[in-house]
């Protein structure tokens, strides 16, 4: 159930920034679903692979670069699914930088009302 929960709270915020950040488009509701399905997919396999290929550059910027790998991440989402445009890097990595601030915060409200086990 949590991750269905996630998937569509990944898809508002997606849906919101999107309305808000003017490089970042989308055409509905059910083109957010599937920005989320592939942004999930892409952060399980394609991200791992990009952290171990840049972990020097990563080590040199102390972290940094990370966000240029999810700025890399939400370009090759807008690739893959027909409605979702970003214009440029910079919105790209805007738009990652936004999207992970706002799933933090709403994952950390979640946790918090969910009862603790053991």
């Amino acid at each position: 159930m949590g991750f269905i929960v996630r998937l569509l709270i990944t898809t508002g915020l997606v849906v919101l920034l999107a309305n808000i950040l003017p490089g970042v488009q989308v055409d509905s509701f059910t083109t957010g679903l599937w920005v989320a399905v592939a942004l999930g997919l892409l952060n399980m396999f394609l991200k791992p692979i990009l952290v171990i290929f840049t972990l020097p550059a990563t080590i040199l910027t102390l972290g940094l670069f990370l966000f240029v790998i999810n700025a890399l991440i939400i370009q090759s989402a807008a690739y893959f699914v027909n409605g979702f445009v970003v214009e440029g890097f910079w919105y790209a990595m805007l738009f990652s930088i936004i999207l992970t601030f706002c799933q933090s915060v709403v994952n950390g409200f979640l946790q918090k009302d969910e009862p603790r086990r053991g």
